[in-house]
């Protein structure tokens, strides 16, 4: 592994170090006490897989019912009590009532499938028809019902899914403010990463991440726009598939913008999220997206989980400077690359992205224009007695409950957005194609044909930084937007740790080219089985 060279300065910080060690008086404890664990009850269904709950409900071990109980008493010891995540925020109150329903249907038909009675959790920006609200955690919302369920979420009910609760957020999918404090909503307050409490999950998917992580459910939905799903699952150690733009479908999503906007699977492992992501994906007439997902019909990904699927793979390894990584995660990558090649791939280590760091003012511009014309689009067909039905009544009602919904940080960009005019204008066509330009044809689709590779490999995000309410989110690094301006597909996998603190690499490809990342990213994830389960300390382990 490469060796990060002494600076002056590191070494005039260990001198100073050293030295204020030899003068401390002996009775004083240690600069970095070793942080305390919250004290957490075993639990039963301890990083059980999807497999491992039907096998239990195959032998009697277990029922759905008893599945649900099981996690809503996990979700009750972990999120207000004990270590407090707050990764949930609501429970739907029918959960024990399907999931007896659907042991009746097992008794009698037997599963229909390997989500048959597994308890899932989904974002709070994704429409459920139930006694469930989905409000993107804001009070602007609170009480809105949606009309009925999101098309993923009909696809996951006729799996036999159980959506046991809807997780906290990022309010609005982080993108209200620019100094915003990731996992945070007023609905539900700040999400804790269930590794260090005192650190950010991330956003937006962050109580999705969170409660994958902490075992709060079998697995979970997040959705991104630009690194919402790979972000909080490479701060929580976790898997998370950000999919082609069009393979899941839209419709009944909470919009940032239609041309980034895409749900995805997070869970503890390769093969739970795949299973999740096969469950999802399907056309739907309402979504004029997903009508590309049709070339694409091999959707049973669970068939590409092969050990052996790095060997004969080409992978490039992206270094880019533009993704502002700190020196400590050099060696993670460093020691992912080692175990790629160990796996028999042909390691291309680095390949340019010659567009790298070019496209982010084109990308804010084509976010704002999206935003106002795609939120407007949703409100307005939200039940009469919902607060808001348009983004500047959504700004209004922040401004009148500014103690509640604006405490900490304000809504610079929903006033930015509110200015944009319509999607004809010249501004936002001229991004929209210097966007797709910049990251597809020049980016993404040239390194992959230079080097005729099968994926792309870069560290998903730098170790999560510590919240921050005061001045909010500060960058350690990421890598998301050349897939997530392209619309293509990558998947995180947990890499490894700095001070205990979690680290993703993330395989990025072509177009729909999902059942290929899938077998590279589970041939690593075997071939290195790096997740450890959450400690739930106070903060960081730096003796570690």
């Amino acid at each position: 592994m490469a060796m990060n060279k002494p600076t002056r300065r590191s070494i005039l910080a260990s001198a100073l170090a050293a030295g204020a060690s030899a003068l401390a008086p002996s009775h004083l404890p240690a600069a970095n006490p070793k942080p305390k664990e919250k004290t957490v009850s075993p639990f039963e269904l301890e990083e059980a897989t999807i497999a491992d709950l039907q096998q239990a409900m195959q032998t009697g071990q277990h029922t759905a019912s008893s599945l649900v109980e099981q996690y809503l008493r996990r979700i009750a010891a972990l999120d207000r009590r004990g270590p407090s995540l707050s990764h949930v925020i609501e429970i739907n109150p029918d959960a024990l009532a399907i999931a007896a329903t659907l042991d009746q249907e097992r008794k009698i038909k037997g599963p229909r499938g390997p989500l048959h009675g597994i308890p899932l959790l989904v974002k709070d920006n994704i429409d459920t028809a139930d006694r469930m609200t989905t409000t993107a955690a804001s009070l602007a919302l609170a009480g809105s019902i949606a009309p009925r369920d999101a098309f993923l979420i009909r696809r996951l009910r006729q799996a036999g899914a159980i959506i046991l609760a809807k997780t906290n957020m990022s309010e609005w999918a982080n993108f209200r403010s620019s100094r915003s404090s990731s996992g945070w909503s007023a609905r539900g307050g700040q999400t804790k990463n269930p590794y260090a409490l005192d650190r950010t999950p991330s956003g937006s998917s962050s109580g999705s991440a969170a409660a994958a992580a902490a075992n709060s459910c079998a697995a979970a939905v997040g959705t991104e726009t630009d690194g919402s799903i790979v972000s909080p699952s490479s701060a929580c150690s976790v898997v998370g598939i950000k999919p082609t733009l069009g393979l899941i479908s839209r419709s009944g999503i909470i919009p940032i913008a239609h041309s980034q906007d895409t749900a995805g699977p997070i869970a503890r492992t390769v093969t739970d999220a795949a299973i999740l992501l096969a469950a999802m994906a399907a056309v739907d007439p309402d979504d004029e997206a997903t009508r590309n997902s049709q070339r694409q019909p091999d959707t049973d990904y669970t068939r590409h989980l092969r050990h052996d699927g790095l060997r004969g793979a080409r992978i490039g390894v992206a270094r880019a400077k533009a993704f502002h990584f700190g020196p400590r995660v050099e060696p993670i990558l460093d020691a992912a690359v080692a175990a790629i090649k160990s796996e028999g791939a042909l390691v291309f280590d680095p390949v340019e992205m010659a567009t790298a760091g070019q496209f982010g003012d084109a990308e804010s511009e084509v976010l704002l224009f999206e935003f106002k014309a795609d939120l407007n689009a949703y409100l307005k067909n939200l039940p009469p007695a919902v607060p808001v039905h348009s983004l500047k009544e959504a700004i209004e009602f922040n401004e009148r409950h500014r103690d509640r919904e604006m405490p900490f940080f304000g809504q610079e960009m929903f006033i930015d957005a509110e200015q944009k005019g319509p999607l004809t204008s010249p501004e936002y066509l001229q991004a929209l194609a210097k966007c797709r330009e910049l990251t597809r044809e020049k980016g993404i689709d040239a390194t992959i044909q230079n080097h005729s590779l099968d994926a792309i490999i870069a560290i998903t995000a730098g170790p999560p930084t510590l919240v921050d309410l005061v001045n909010g989110d500060y960058d350690s690094g990421g890598s998301s937007s050349f897939a997530a301006v392209a619309g293509y597909p990558s998947i995180t996998v947990p890499a490894g740790y700095v001070f205990g603190l979690p680290v993703g690499l993330s395989f990025i490809g072509k177009a729909f080219s999902e059942a290929n990342l899938i077998r590279l990213a589970y041939a690593f994830e075997q071939a290195t089985k790096i997740r450890k389960p959450p400690r739930f300390l106070a903060t960081a382990d730096l003796k570690t």
